[in-house]
């Protein structure tokens, strides 16, 4: 459990966040898979680091094909709005995950 959290706290520090766009594509690659293939938490949290990645990624790209005049303003903002969407969301599922580990090592054995 502890390897897991450091390992997502590390990726959001990082690179970034995953958008609710990407979360529900998460959730239906989970529900195609159907009954016999369950996705575990640490599977889905590799796929949603992966797709908030790879969307920090198309922003950062689409920021600089803007700069060199290959790209619309619409597209660059566009993109970029989706990356600061993943960021805030990876921040909040970070947080999440560290208040629920204090509150977990607060508890009385």
């Amino acid at each position: 459990m502890l390897d897991a959290i450091s390992a997502i706290s590390s990726f959001v520090e990082r690179s970034g966040g995953v958008s609710s766009s990407q979360l529900s594509s998460v959730q239906k690659a989970a529900a195609s898979a159907g009954p016999s293939h369950q996705i575990g938490f640490g599977e889905m949290m590799v796929q949603v680091a992966s797709n908030a990645a790879d969307t920090l990624k198309v922003g950062e790209a689409a920021a600089i094909s803007g700069i060199k005049g290959k790209a619309s303003v619409q597209q660059v903002v566009e993109a970029v709005m989706s990356a600061e969407q993943a960021l805030q969301t990876a921040i909040a599922i970070r947080d999440k995950v560290v208040a629920a580990y204090q509150e977990i090592s607060r508890m009385a054995i």
